[in-house]
């Protein structure tokens, strides 16, 4: 039997601060709700001594993670309770992970129909449904191919073997002469068969689900490793499917939010009267909370309008007091040693022939999915039912269990197929909310929040700060390495580079200005931002080139291997130079996932438009399931990325967010899309795991360095170009990474020389860099010198010989 438990809790990442944070609401409980909870007769309170885990399980946000991640759960080992075989053969498969856009529907049918032997049209998922499913901590981390994937193999394996034991026992037949094909089970030697729905006759499957279920090998897979098309596709494009914000039910209501001012203000006054004239309108108050039913939305929008509330809140931080704001205000420190250390700091660099010391940061970023929150609440006879867009929908029953201090069992979350969560759906306030207000109409409540909603009231992905100090020898071995990631988070922490001198530690900050949580590959994008960029600046410091460097350092094969596709693929070191043009290269890993990218981009020397042209990423998740789908994941994480690497930042002020609709927070274009190639490496020799969060991590990277290949800006900050240009003055200054001319000291912006021995054609270096200057000579053909007119608006990198 299957007793082991698919909701670890040990290895959530601290960034999930969402998982940490207090409860999105407490709502006041009724006299007449108080006694209807505990019953009639005489209640006797004992007093107990309460451990921190106990107060965790029965109380959210005290220190604990807030619903369905508090306490483990064990899986059911019994193939019933994950699959079912109908009378007319249809089979439905039951799993707690939901659809958000990444087709893990029909990766997850292909896994079912592979093992059954059974065809894909016959195969429906039900996903997401807290009183169908069995319990699962949540559709994040990349956990759904590694762990549901594998476990939906074994029970549909499990449930093959026991359509045959069926079989061989009502055919009177020898099991071993018997085949499971198409969904039926046939005796070749006679040709007699039997559907499977007539050897289960619709009844439960109760056998247990073994651990040494005969799973079927890679190299024998006929549906697996195929580019199966999705299977609800054409529902999704006819507009069949329904998502959360389509749904309705009877005498429905609609409802909206009163928002506070701003962000940790409380409500000091409210005036209703003309919001409750208003035709049909309810308006409900439960301490901050205000909300108001209507009709429609349009009248529901009026009362919201009509609403006079007064606010109060103390003054917050703004965006300009960033980064700082963390290093200098740490929380209390937590027991343990840092994230990793090894060796000695100190003689690393006494080791070293070149340090360097750098800071890079990132900025607060939205999630920004196609489909705001949205919730529809019905209560019956002090049942709740919630049809809402999570991630985590058993996180979201417990959270509205909490709310409504009921249990969870009277208490059920459905999740249709949702437009894109990112991480950012993991919570479920839009649930809480409309059941609040179901509550006070009796009637059923639906609410979607608006764009403005999503982008204020929604988590952020983690500002941080990130220093780093490093040396190496001048060959290129890295001998020492001292990280500090304050904020940001953990994932993607470790270097995977070979050095024997490490300190490497995440310092959490005291308290966020923004609520912060979960988002595509966590901290992993600032970590590979910081250290891939350290590392291209080391290697310009080394006058390395920035593959031969990652290649000197790096052990392992996996990483190496898509390092060697992506620079293959991408052309690196065989592509002409072009003014204005720089390519970059990065690469990482992250859930099991590793990645190589590179980039080339165009910078405009006159108007400072930066243009991303080409990308090309390796990607190697163990043995493929579905190639195409892969790509569409790799090529999403791309455009993505081009966000955080280029333009997305939260702007906010004094509690206000400024960037709160999309003509005020730029997210990629389609005419920002460049030219995406993908190189799927396939191991068949290794398990699969996920790919919904590794590919993206090494995008931003890869673009700074070719942004300072090609102007000699190194820029640090995440976003890199918010406002889509750089300066043309920034464009103009010294290539090649050499600094911008300080004010406030002498040294001068330098002359550029024409350098007509560089690989590849003439290039353009700076002089004082030049070969024939007595003060730092080098080897090779000298450069002509040309007048500062003859200079072109914009520089590529330079390869004159050293």
């Amino acid at each position: 039997m299957i007793n082991r438990d698919l909701s670890p809790e040990a290895d959530l990442e601290p960034e999930r601060y969402e998982l940490y944070a207090q409860p999105a609401y407490r709502f006041q409980l009724a006299r007449r709700q108080f006694f209807r909870a505990l019953g009639g007769g005489i209640v006797v309170l004992f007093a107990l001594e309460e451990t921190p885990a106990a107060a965790a399980a029965q109380e959210s946000g005290s220190g604990g993670r807030r619903g369905g991640g508090v306490g483990r759960r064990r899986t059911p080992g019994e193939i019933g309770a994950w699959l079912h075989v109908g009378e007319n053969g249809a089979v439905t498969v039951f799993t707690g992970k939901v659809e958000v856009g990444q087709d893990i529907r029909t990766s997850l049918t292909q896994v079912v129909a592979e093992e059954l032997r059974a065809p894909l049209p016959s195969i429906r998922l039900i996903m997401g449904d807290t009183d169908l499913c069995p319990f699962d901590m949540g559709t994040f981390g990349s956990r759904t191919t590694p762990i549901m994937a594998a476990q939906l193999r074994k029970v549909s394996a499990a449930a093959r073997e026991l359509l045959l034991d069926l079989a061989a026992e009502q055919g009177k037949t020898d099991r071993a002469g018997l085949v499971a094909q198409n969904g039926r089970i046939t005796h070749p030697p006679t040709g007699e068969s039997w559907a499977y729905g007539q050897l289960t006759k619709g009844q439960k499957l109760l056998k247990g689900v073994g651990e040494d279920a005969a799973t079927t090998p890679v190299e024998a897979w006929h549906i697996g490793g195929t580019s199966v098309p999705r299977v609800n596709g054409r529902d999704v494009v006819t507009g069949r499917h329904r998502y959360t914000s389509d749904l309705r039910r009877p005498d429905m209501l609609h409802g909206k939010v009163l928002r506070p001012a701003a962000l940790h203000a409380h409500l000091v006054a409210l005036e209703i009267g003309p919001a409750e004239k208003l035709p049909g309108v309810t308006v409900v108050r439960d301490g901050d909370f205000v909300g108001v039913t209507a009709p429609d939305t349009h009248v529901a929008r009026q009362a919201i309008a009509a609403l006079r509330a007064q606010w109060k809140a103390d003054p917050q931080p703004s965006r300009r007091d960033l980064p700082e704001l963390f290093k200098k205000n740490p929380a209390e420190p937590t027991p343990g040693p840092p994230a990793h250390a090894t060796g000695s700091m100190e003689e690393g660099r006494r080791n070293a022939a070149t340090t360097i010391e750098r800071s890079y940061s990132v900025a607060y970023i939205a999630h920004a999915p196609l489909e705001p929150r949205a919730a529809l609440a019905e209560w019956e006879n002090d049942r709740l039912t919630v049809w809402t867009g999570t991630q985590r929908p058993f996180g979201v029953r417990t959270e509205l269990a909490q709310a409504f201090r009921i249990p969870e069992a009277r208490v059920r979350v459905i999740v249709p197929d949702t437009g894109s969560g990112y991480g950012g759906k993991h919570t479920g306030e839009a649930a809480i909310e409309a059941a609040r207000l179901a509550r006070a109409t009796g009637k059923p409540v639906k609410l979607v929040w608006t764009r403005e909603e999503e982008f204020t009231w929604a988590y952020f992905r983690p500002a941080g700060l990130i220093e780093v100090k490093s040396g190496a020898t001048a060959d290129g071995a890295l001998t020492a390495w001292e990280y500090h990631n304050y904020n940001a988070g953990t994932a993607g922490i470790r270097t995977p580079y070979a050095i024997p001198h490490q300190h490497i530690a995440f310092h959490a900050a005291q308290q966020s200005p923004l609520r912060q949580g979960s988002y595509r590959a966590l901290a992993s994008t600032a970590n590979h931002f910081a250290r891939e960029t350290h590392m291209d600046e080391m290697a310009h410091a080394l006058k390395i080139d920035p593959l031969v460097l990652r290649r000197k350092n790096l052990k392992d094969e996996r990483l190496l291997a898509v390092l060697e596709a992506a620079a293959e693929r991408f052309g690196w070191g065989r592509m002409p130079s072009e003014p204005g043009r720089g390519v970059g290269i990065a690469c990482g890993f992250e859930k099991g996932g590793y990645v190589a990218t590179c980039a080339e981009v165009a910078v405009d020397g006159a108007s400072g438009g930066v243009r991303i042209v080409r990308i090309v990423t390796a990607f190697e998740c163990g043995a493929v399931v579905n190639p195409q789908n892969l790509t569409n994941q790799i090529e999403g994480a791309m455009v993505q990325g081009l966000g955080g690497a280029l333009f997305e930042g939260i702007d906010f002020d004094n509690g206000r967010i400024l960037s709160n609709r999309f003509s005020r927070y730029r997210v990629p274009r389609f005419s920002d899309t460049p030219v995406l190639e993908t190189v799927l490496v396939n191991r068949k020799d290794l398990p699969s795991v996920g790919a919904g969060e590794a590919p993206i991590v090494a995008l931003a990277p890869a673009v700074g360095s070719a942004l300072f290949a090609a102007t000699g800006v190194r820029l640090r900050s995440l976003p890199l170009v918010p406002q889509a240009t750089l300066a043309p003055q920034a464009t103009l200054a010294a290539p090649q990474g050499l600094k911008q001319r300080d004010p406030a000291s002498e040294e001068a912006i330098p002359t550029l020389v024409r350098c007509p021995g560089a690989a590849g054609g003439t290039r353009w270096l700076p002089e004082h860099a030049c070969p024939s200057n007595p003060i730092r000579a080098r080897r090779g053909t000298p450069c002509t010198h040309v007048p500062a007119s003859a200079v072109p608006d914009a520089h590529g990198s330079c390869d004159c010989p050293r």
